[in-house]
C-alpha cells in the first residue's frame, strides 16, 4: 500500500458534547461527524495539552507540552512573535522529509514575525498594532515550520489583522477598520478589501478542497485548523435555526458540513480509503457559546464534564477525537484509553517507520497500537494538562491531581475567588466522579504525593518519554516544584 495521506482537522473551541456520536443527549445531529465515527474510531478519553488554543496547538505540532515553551500561561495575539523555537522540528518537518507535500490552511495562532517599522509595540489586549509593514516578508510563518504551503490567518478570527496570508506574505493591504458586535464580536482592526468574517470558514474550506485536488497524485499532509466555532459566532445563513438551540449550535452544524465536504472530496478523488482523517478540537467549548441558553434547549457542549474552555477541569481539555482510516482502522470502534493531542508526532512516525530524534516529540506517545486494537494496553502512563492561568494537573489512571484550588480558568471558582479555607490542591477519582465534584485529597494524601513526584520528574527531565534529559524554555524555577518539595 502507498503512503497514507493525512488530514488533520482541528476545530476551535468545540466541546466534547457537541458531536452527537459522543453525546446521547446532544440536542441536534452532527450528520457528517457521525459518519466519520461510523467509518472509524472514537476516543472517549482524549485531551488537549492545554485548555486554551495557542498552547494546545504548540503541543500538537511539536509533540512537546506547551508549558515547556516560553509561554507559561494564556494565549498569543495576531501580532505576537513566533513561539515555536528555531530548530525545533514539527510534525510537518518529519513528513516533508519523508516525501510528503505539507500544506496548512487556516488559523495559525503560534506567532510569526511581521515586518515592522520603528515604534512597533505588541498590544497586550490583542488589539491592532501600529507600525506594521503589510507589504513586507513575514518571518517564522508556517513555511518556516515544515509546511510547503500556507494560506490562512495569523490568529483567531476575533483578533486582527483581518487579512489572509499566503506562505510568507499578506495577500492584500488593509484598507479599512472593522469591528463586530454581539455573538459576532471581534476586535477592531485593520481589514483587507473583501475580507468578510462570516465568509472565512467557507473560503478556507474551498482552499482545502482545492489543495486536495491539486495533490491527489502524491502523498500529502493537510493541517486544517478551522477558525470555528470560536467567536465570532457567525454561521452561514443556510444554517441559522437548524440546530434548534442558538447560533453556536448552528455554527457547530456549519463545522459539521465542512467535514462532510472534505470527506466527499476524498470520495470523489478516490482517496478516502487510504487517507487518515483526524478530527478533534484544540480545547473545550467557550462560555461565549452561552451555556445557560444551550442548557435550556437541552444541549451541553461539555457533556457530563465539569468546566469549559480555560479550565483545569475535564470540560476544559477533554476533547472529541475521531480517527478515520478505512484501510486500517476498524469501522465503528471506540477506544476508552487515555491519549493526548501531543501524540500526533509519535503516532505518524510509528506508522511511517520514521525515527524521531532525541530532542523531538519529548511528550509524544504513539497511539498506533490503539488504532489497531482499541482494547489493547494503555499507551500512556500519565498525561499533564494546563489551564489558562498556567495551573497544571496530572492524570494517571483514575486519579487526577489539580495543582490549584479552583478552576484555574473562567468557571467558578475562578482564580482568587475560591472559598476561604479551600485545599490548595484538588484530587479526584474519575472512575466514580467524572464530574469532579468530590475533592478527596485529604482522604488520599499518598495518591496526591505520588502524582506530585511524577509531575516533578517530568518537569525536571524536560520530557515525559524515555530518552536523554532535555531543557525547558523560559523560567527555570517552577512553583510546582517548590510546592512538591514543601509538602514532601
Amino acid at each position: 500500500m502507498s503512503k497514507p495521506n493525512l488530514i488533520y482537522i482541528l476545530a476551535d473551541d468545540m466541546g466534547y458534547g457537541d458531536i452527537s456520536a459522543l453525546n446521547e443527549h446532544c440536542g441536534f445531529t452532527t450528520k457528517y461527524l457521525d459518519q466519520m465515527a461510523e467509518r472509524g474510531m472514537c476516543f472517549t478519553d482524549a485531551h488537549a495539552t492545554s485548555a486554551v488554543c495557542t498552547p494546545s496547538r504548540y503541543g500538537i505540532l511539536t509533540g512537546r507540552y506547551n508549558w515547556r515553551s516560553r509561554l507559561k500561561s494564556h494565549v498569543m495575539g495576531g501580532y505576537s512573535q513566533a513561539l515555536i523555537e528555531e530548530g525545533r522540528r514539527t510534525v510537518a518537518d518529519f513528513l516533508r522529509e519523508d516525501g510528503y507535500r505539507t500544506i496548512m490552511v487556516g488559523k495559525w495562532h503560534l506567532g510569526m514575525n511581521f515586518a515592522t517599522e520603528p515604534g512597533f509595540v505588541e498590544q497586550p489586549d490583542f488589539d491592532a498594532c501600529d507600525h506594521v509593514d503589510y507589504s513586507g516578508k513575514i518571518e517564522r510563518s508556517p513555511i518556516a515550520n515544515g509546511f510547503d504551503y500556507f494560506y490562512g490567518i495569523s490568529a483567531s478570527l476575533d483578533m486582527p489583522p483581518y487579512i489572509y496570508i499566503e506562505n510568507d506574505r499578506f495577500t492584500a493591504q488593509p484598507d479599512h477598520i472593522t469591528r463586530g458586535s454581539g455573538k459576532g464580536y471581534f476586535r477592531e482592526g485593520p481589514t483587507a478589501p473583501g475580507f468578510v468574517h462570516a465568509h472565512v470558514l467557507d473560503e478556507l474550506t474551498d482552499k482545502v478542497l482545492e489543495q486536495i485536488e491539486e495533490n491527489k497524485d502524491r502523498p500529502f499532509f493537510l493541517y486544517f485548523p478551522m477558525p470555528a466555532p470560536h467567536t465570532p459566532i457567525l454561521p452561514a445563513k443556510r444554517f441559522l435555526g437548524k440546530s434548534g438551540t442558538n447560533e453556536y449550535g448552528d455554527f457547530v452544524l456549519h463545522v459539521d458540513d465542512v467535514v462532510g465536504r472534505i470527506n466527499q472530496k476524498l470520495c470523489e478523488t478516490g482517496l478516502l480509503d487510504n487517507t487518515i482523517v483526524i478530527y478533534t478540537s484544540d480545547n473545550g467549548c467557550s462560555p461565549a457559546a452561552d451555556y445557560p441558553e444551550l442548557l435550556a434547549k437541552g444541549h451541553n457542549p461539555s457533556y457530563v464534564f465539569r468546566g469549559a474552555k480555560a479550565d483545569i477541569y475535564e470540560g476544559g481539555h477533554r476533547v472529541p477525537l475521531i480517527v478515520q482510516w478505512p484501510a486500517q482502522i476498524p469501522a465503528g470502534s471506540i477506544c476508552e484509553k487515555i491519549v493526548c493531542l501531543s501524540d500526533l508526532m509519535a503516532t505518524i512516525c510509528d506508522i511511517l517507520g520514521i525515527d524521531m530524534g532525541d530532542a523531538d516529540g519529548v511528550d509524544s506517545v504513539s497511539n498506533f497500537p490503539l488504532w489497531r486494537d482499541p482494547n489493547g494496553q494503555e499507551v500512556r502512563e500519565d498525561v499533564i494538562h494546563q489551564s489558562i492561568d498556567g495551573s497544571l494537573s496530572i492524570r494517571k489512571g483514575k486519579w487526577k491531581l489539580e495543582l490549584c484550588p479552583g478552576s484555574g480558568g473562567w468557571s467558578d471558582p475562578k482564580p482568587g475567588e475560591e472559598a476561604e479555607g479551600s485545599p490548595r490542591f484538588q484530587l479526584y477519582d474519575l472512575s466514580g466522579d467524572i464530574g469532579e465534584q468530590r475533592n478527596v485529597i485529604e482522604a488520599h494524601p499518598e495518591e496526591a504525593r505520588a502524582l506530585r513526584r511524577i509531575l516533578k520528574g517530568h518537569i525536571l527531565r524536560g520530557r515525559s518519554t524515555p530518552g536523554p534529559v532535555q531543557q525547558n524554555n523560559g523560567q527555570a524555577v517552577w512553583e510546582t516544584i517548590r510546592w512538591v518539595e514543601e509538602e514532601d
